[in-house]
């Protein structure tokens, strides 16, 4: 069966607790960071936490399971091991009715993990390690795994795998050759500021669809102001979709732009994978052949629920009100 959605990116089992404030500092973690360690240091703050709740992760990842969620077909292509996060995470995806396309390997790293540490203020501080999710390699990226997706989302992260500028250039050439679209997700500032030529050649490129926080834009279009970014944008080829935190997002295609407005919310529990879920509200919307303007209200609905619960997960009946 053809599938609407087939992500590519770093496979993380996220392991997301409540902790106080002085735990940030036990574990010399800097309240909002997000910190690469290795697998010794993962095992020690394992340790050191209380109740956690642990489910498949990783950017790109987050918005497929909640894609699915909605009742999207959608697949996925990442690297685990298999050991016990690896069954943990491939058993996360498969129950939500994605189509994990790869096995556990049987050697290597142990699959990656983020303990992500929220505190009473909702903010999140992230503990990383990578892993097997860095082994992804263009010998995974074939005409089987990927198939005949209507969208391949890649996210920025995989050129930082040894392989993947390659595996990514694979990726464009089956999916075109299946005639669908590729979207990016443009991951964090920092990762386009260390491929911020690779970026710029891949959007002009490859890319029908671009995601991104306003940080990302301004990184990628190298522009030091939010304002110098819509002129910029219209001037290249993808649909531009931008999401600005309480300003809401924009969408840029060409001399066409959209608005749309947040959401106010009382209370943020967790912001985790809330751009995350507004992709996946998007994508479902999109592929399902929505305007543009619903597709913006879509994201919208599901980014507004998920930074309200613990864990980017999306209800099913979160487009329900969509109009």
């Amino acid at each position: 069966m053809t599938v609407k959605l087939l992500g590519i990116s770093n496979a993380i089992v996220d392991i997301l607790a409540n902790v106080e404030a002085d735990f940030l500092d036990k574990v010399n973690a800097p309240p909002g960071s997000m910190t690469l360690i290795d697998e010794a240091r993962a095992r020690e703050i394992y340790d050191m936490m209380g109740p956690a709740t642990e489910m498949s992760g990783g950017s790109v990842a987050n918005t497929v399971a909640g894609f699915a969620s909605l009742g999207g077909r959608a697949a996925y292509i990442g690297k685990v091991r298999n050991d016990q996060l690896g069954d943990i995470f491939t058993h996360d995806m498969r129950s939500l009715g994605v189509d994990v396309r790869l096995p556990p390997a049987t050697d290597g790293a142990a699959t990656a993990r983020s303990h992500i540490l929220i505190t009473p203020d909702g903010q999140r501080t992230m503990q990383t390690y990578l892993g097997a999710c860095t082994e992804l390699a263009v010998a995974d990226i074939t005409a089987a795994t990927v198939g005949e997706p209507d969208i391949a989302l890649l996210e920025g992260y995989v050129w930082d795998i040894a392989e993947g500028p390659a595996l990514a250039a694979a990726a464009v050439e089956l999916v075109r050759k299946a005639g669908g679209k590729v979207a990016l997700s443009l991951s964090d500032s920092m990762c386009v500021e260390r491929h911020q030529k690779e970026f710029a050649s891949f959007v002009r490129d490859a890319a029908d669809l671009v995601f991104a926080d306003e940080d990302e834009m301004m990184a990628l279009l190298q522009v030091k102001t939010f304002e110098e970014v819509p002129p910029l944008a219209a001037q290249l080829p993808p649909l531009f979709v931008i999401t600005r935190s309480a300003k809401g997002s924009v969408l840029i295609k060409g001399e066409k732009q959209i608005q749309q407005d947040a959401i106010r919310v009382d209370k943020v529990v967790d912001s985790t994978g809330a751009g995350d879920s507004f992709t996946a509200g998007f994508l479902y919307a999109y592929t399902n052949g929505m305007s543009l303007d619903k597709c913006a209200r879509a994201g919208t609905f599901c980014a507004t629920q998920v930074i309200q619960q613990i864990g980017a997960r999306i209800d099913k009946d979160a487009l329900d009100e969509l109009d």
